[in-house]
């Protein structure tokens, strides 16, 4: 079952038509968000129920036993079905890595950024819509792992300036291995701006990043960032 789910998810050309109209979701147009969030409401109700009927086929088929049960054709369809509403819908289409582990080369990294990007752009309608931050964490800790292209660096690039410009939101902090992964002058240079802007957030979040940046050696927790704080603090008294 995982291998007929795996040859679908990388074909390319399915995952368009699986989920090509999310690109909506990340539009300038509020209108075109607009449908796009419809669309995706009824993909996440498809899902629901989905899972409501293969729930209900596991409580019906459990007493033949667990071998007995994945080879009983009706369990199957339900759980086909459910597998196949998840990969029209997010976050559901985007948990599943690349099954050889090459990201850069996964036909699904498009729709990967793509999520990425409207939390990042949109964070309320993300929020309301498709609120998954292990998704989001998961998603951030494999793109900073892979080998991009310079167009995806680029994206990557777009993430972290919007992202240190903003208030932080929950895992946010994933970020620097993006800018560490991504490390090059054009980086440096929006995170240069951001530090020296008017924007208190994002004068403390870029320099946070930069400091670390040039400091490969100590790790981002919860200790460093407050180490980095309190000298900030302590050179503006």
């Amino acid at each position: 079952m995982a291998e007929e789910a795996g040859t679908e998810a990388d074909d390319a050309r399915a995952w368009a038509e699986r989920l090509g109209l999310a690109f909506g979701l990340i539009a300038d147009n509020s209108t075109v968000r607009g449908a796009a969030l419809a669309r995706l409401t009824e993909a996440q109700r498809k899902v629901a129920n989905a899972l409501g009927r293969f729930n209900e086929m596991w409580l019906l088929t459990r007493p033949l036993g667990t071998d007995e049960q994945y080879r009983e054709p009706a369990f199957l369809q339900a759980w086909r079905k459910h597998q196949q509403a998840q990969r029209c819908s997010l976050p559901d289409g985007v948990w599943s890595g690349p099954a050889n582990g090459d990201l850069a080369g996964w036909p699904g990294l498009p729709y990967a950024l793509l999520f990425l990007e409207w939390e990042a752009k949109y964070p309320l309608e993300w929020t309301q819509h498709a609120k998954s931050w292990g998704t989001k964490q998961d998603l951030i800790r494999q793109v900073a792992r892979a080998r991009h292209e310079e167009a995806t660096k680029s994206k990557l690039t777009d993430l972290v300036e919007i992202v240190v410009h903003r208030a932080y939101r929950c895992k946010d902090h994933e970020y620097v291995r993006v800018a560490g992964a991504v490390d090059n002058a054009d980086l440096r240079s929006r995170l240069h701006r951001a530090a020296d802007s008017d924007s208190p957030w994002a004068r403390c979040h870029a320099g946070y990043v930069l400091w670390l940046l040039d400091r490969p050696d100590l790790p981002n927790t919860r200790r460093i960032w407050q180490t980095w704080v309190a000298g900030e603090a302590a050179a503006l008294r």
